[in-house]
C-alpha cells in the first residue's frame, strides 16, 4: 500500500497526492504525458472540491430564505433543495473537503448571502434581505445536519418538515 491518503477515505486528498507523485516519479519513456495526466487527476479533485462547496452555498442561501422571508410557498421548495444539497454532500464531504470549507465558510457565506438577496429583493422582500447577518450564523455541522433549519419568526421548519 503506497503511502499518502487512500482513494476509499478521501478522493480529493487522494488526487492531490497522486497529481504529485506522478509528478516526481522518474519516466524513461517520453511517450507519456506525465504532466497533463497529473493536471487531470488534480482537477478531478478540484471538480468534487468545487462541488462540495456548491452545495454549501446552496443550503447557506436556502437557510437565509428559510430564516428570514416572510413567503409561505416556496418554504418546502427550499427545505427539498437544502434535503438535496444535504445527499450530495453526505457522498463528498471528506476530512480534506470538510477542513477546506471550514477555511472558506466566511467567504461560501457571503456568495450565498449575495445570491439570496437577489432572490429577495426579485420578490420585492428587500427588508427581509437587509436583515441577513453580516457574518455566518450556521456552523459546518449545521449546515450538514439532516433535518435541521433555522427557525424564523411565525415559521418552525423542524414542525413543517414532519
Amino acid at each position: 500500500m503506497p503511502d499518502g491518503p487512500r482513494y476509499e477515505d478521501d478522493f480529493y486528498a487522494w488526487t492531490q497526492h497522486q497529481a504529485e507523485v506522478l509528478r516526481t516519479m522518474p519516466v524513461s519513456d517520453n511517450r507519456f504525458d506525465r504532466e497533463h495526466v497529473a493536471e487531470e487527476i488534480e482537477d478531478l479533485g478540484k471538480s468534487e472540491r468545487d462541488a462540495v462547496r456548491s452545495q454549501i452555498r446552496r443550503i447557506i442561501e436556502h437557510f437565509l430564505k428559510l430564516a428570514y422571508s416572510p413567503a409561505q410557498q416556496p418554504r418546502f421548495d427550499w427545505m427539498h433543495s437544502i434535503s438535496d444539497a444535504r445527499a450530495d454532500l453526505e457522498d463528498k464531504l471528506s476530512p480534506t473537503l470538510r477542513r477546506d470549507v471550514e477555511a472558506a465558510l466566511e467567504r461560501l457565506y457571503a456568495q450565498a448571502r449575495r445570491n439570496a438577496t437577489l432572490s429577495l429583493r426579485n420578490f420585492g422582500e428587500q427588508g427581509a434581505a437587509q436583515a441577513f447577518p453580516d457574518e455566518c450564523p450556521y456552523s459546518l455541522d449545521e449546515i450538514c445536519q439532516q433535518d435541521w433549519y433555522p427557525i424564523s419568526p411565525g415559521h418552525d421548519p423542524q414542525t413543517e418538515a414532519k
